[in-house]
């Protein structure tokens, strides 16, 4: 079962160090100075900082053939799964006692680098479930098949996920999304665009490879049926940014309604053969489920059977031979623009951490965490905390009431940092001969895990990415913030260089992931995790003002010259990089440096803090896979994660002399303040 949740996630390396509230540098222990390289000094700070700082790194950057991009930001997972390679290839080497989280990782990633065995039983894995599916001959028949599935990790039209009401949220129960569609959003199958188009052709191209490959009779008429099939599903299916509104996707019913408003999907009997016991759930997107149901009648049987066909090869595909995965990687190619498909063992360090990670995790923390990082980025996180409660106080637009539940709500987050406080474990024999049959025993591990928390309370142990994974997010639904211990290393945070360049790097991620617990969504959740107001109508009446500035201001940016940013889609990410800057600032002010103005390499102290932030996001993008980033992706691309915010930001323009005339320069009445 899908483990879906309202979590920003955010691809970010950052560490933390002690930020008290005095005239001591404490994190100056042994002074490195970090060095700003590369500088444009043709392109003013005022007109463009990025590419100030960045454009000499941007022109000489290469990003390797088999990758998306390069710099930092979520590329830099790719030196972190170069440490895990290293455990992966020691473990996968010796023998180890059966069960062992040694012998399982280990020979899950020796199944996987096993591709002769896996290229001589070329279609018999997938061979029964094709039968299966060809046995069919009736809508009660096709969906027995798709529950059975749905326990083993292949989702087609039902997307069943447990997580907790949001409206008990000491409750976890069942939701059920919208999904069916084999393209990435509904949009890619309506917007008449030549980017879109050549996305579309590679997918009906890559469906029609499917069939060939098991031998189907007129592949590409399937193809083309399965591809008519989607883009109707499409056509009920809420957009990305209708989905940020929390409220609009809370349809909580009763099974027995359900079953009566939707009868064709036989809810009853979905619900029984998953093991889901229930009388209610929540049907996020009811639009979906109600074409869903109507479409069955009217779609013929042999189309469905077509359908379930494609989905199930698709979802298979990069576990099967080597044609089946030449093909799903000629379809992502228009989706990414990677040349070339990576090595074998970056794809299986990559599996292994996705579905057993959290027991790879304890050997990459035994092998390459310092313990000491835990407690000072919990120190720091804690500082930080009390840095955005004096802000929330000086507020002018919010009323003492509100003010009041929000501090409330700060002070209920529970941090995370490093890794789980109880390890999760993995019910599974893992075979080294048999990768198929592996990463379906790991799926269905995950769907048995996820289903023993149905009707319970929230697992607040529970952990939404790997230890290992350099990322950090926030979680409305159970109002945590979480640091693991993959981005608790170099280079976003230096133990000997000065607090600018650390408060300008992991400072602007911590005020980021404490903001989200304010943003357009999280806003609308209580310090404990539920949908519900604790907003004066009029606080939040001006606090979507503010929003709707944000959302209007980066509507008006653009990447690759004429693609625009999605303003409503991206308002949480900017509004929490707006905030987590001005944050970071105001915890860096009270160190030593902050307060002083020796230069160093030739820059203030606040100058090096704002090179510090542009120098975070260096990121260099395929073209191809920055086009697939703005229409999909949450979070604005790199440059206007930092020209974006600093126009907002009146420090910025005292420690670089913008002036009005600069392409970026806001007048003050302008600059857009929420937290």
């Amino acid at each position: 079962m899908k483990t879906l949740f309202y979590a920003s996630l955010i691809f970010w390396m950052c560490i933390s160090c002690k930020n008290e509230p005095s005239n001591k540098n404490d994190l100056l222990t042994d002074n490195k100075t970090v060095v700003f390289d590369g500088i444009t000094d043709s392109i003013r700070p005022g007109d463009d900082f990025f590419n100030h700082v960045n454009k000499k790194w941007m022109d000489t950057a290469v990003i390797a053939e088999d990758q998306v991009g390069v710099g930092s930001y979520r590329f830099l997972n790719i030196p972190q799964q170069e440490l895990l390679r290293n455990i992966l290839q020691e473990v996968s080497q010796q023998e180890h006692t059966k069960g062992s989280i040694e012998q399982m990782v280990g020979d899950f990633y020796a199944s996987g680098m096993d591709t002769l065995s896996i290229d001589a039983r070329g279609i018999s894995p997938i061979q029964p479930i094709m039968d299966k599916i060809e046995a069919i001959k009736d809508i009660p028949g096709m969906m027995d098949f798709v529950a059975t599935q749905i326990k083993s990790g292949d989702y087609s039209m039902v997307a069943p996920y447990v997580s907790p009401d949001q409206e008990n949220s000491s409750l976890n129960i069942l939701h059920v999304a919208q999904t069916g569609l084999g393209m990435p959003d509904r949009d890619y199958y309506f917007l008449e665009d030549a980017s879109v188009e050549a996305v579309q052709e590679a997918y009906k191209t890559y469906l029609t490879s499917l069939f060939k490959l098991v031998g189907e009779k007129d592949a590409e008429a399937r193809a083309a049926i399965v591809y008519d099939l989607e883009k109707q599903l499409a056509q009920s299916h809420k957009t990305r940014t209708e989905r940020r509104v929390i409220k609009e996707n809370y349809h909580k019913m009763a099974v027995d309604e359900l079953d009566q408003k939707q009868p064709n999907l036989g809810w009853k009997t979905l619900f029984s053969i998953l093991g889901a016991e229930i009388d209610s759930l929540n049907i996020s997107q009811p639009k979906y489920y109600d074409t869903l149901n109507k479409l069955l009648t009217k779609v013929p049987m042999d189309h469905w059977r077509t359908y379930l066909k494609a989905h199930s090869l698709d979802s298979h595909a990069n576990i099967l031979s080597t044609p089946f995965r030449d093909a799903a990687f000629e379809y992502s190619k228009a989706l990414s623009g990677q040349a070339q498909q990576q090595p074998r063992a970056k794809q299986m360090v990559r599996r292994v951490d996705d579905q057993i990670g959290f027991a790879l995790g304890q050997l990459y923390v035994k092998r390459y965490f310092k313990e000491e990082a835990k407690k000072r980025a919990l120190d720091l996180v804690n500082n930080f905390q009390e840095v955005l409660e004096k802000r929330i106080d000086a507020l002018d637009w919010m009323g003492d009431s509100t003010k009041l539940k929000a501090k409330e709500k700060l002070y209920a987050i529970n941090k995370k940092i490093g890794y789980p406080d109880v390890w999760r474990t993995y019910d599974v024999v893992i075979e080294r001969d048999k990768f198929f049959e592996n990463v379906v025993a790991l799926q269905q591990d995950d769907y048995h895990y996820e289903l023993k928390q149905l009707n319970k309370a929230p697992n607040r142990d529970e952990w939404h990415t790997t230890p290992s994974t350099v990322t950090a997010y926030y979680n409305p639904s159970l109002n945590e913030i979480v640091f693991p211990a993959g981005i608790l290393q170099a280079p976003y945070f230096d133990l000997y260089a000065d607090d600018a360049v650390n408060y300008g790097g992991i400072g602007m991620v911590i005020g980021h992931e404490f903001t989200h617990a304010f943003d357009d969504q999280g806003a609308q959740y209580d310090k404990d995790g539920n949908v519900a107001n604790w907003w004066t109508e009029d606080d939040y009446t001006k606090f979507k003002a503010k929003t709707q500035k944000i959302s209007d201001l980066y509507a008006g940016f653009t990447v690759l010259d004429s693609i625009h940013l999605k303003g409503d889609l991206t308002v949480g990410e900017n509004a929490a990089d707006n905030a987590g800057i001005a944050i970071a600032y105001d915890a860096f002010k009270l160190t030593q440096q902050g307060q002083d103005s020796t230069k160093i390499g030739g820059y203030t102290p606040d100058q090096r803090f704002f090179l510090s932030i542009a120098n975070i996001w260096r990121v260099k993008m395929r073209e191809e896979f920055l086009r697939n980033y703005v229409m999909n992706d949450p979070h604005s691309p790199p440059i206007w994660r930092v020209n974006g915010p600093l126009m907002n930001f009146t420090p910025f323009y005292e420690a670089f002399d913008v002036r009005p005339g600069d392409r970026n320069y806001r007048p003050e009445a302008e600059r857009i303040k929420i937290w």
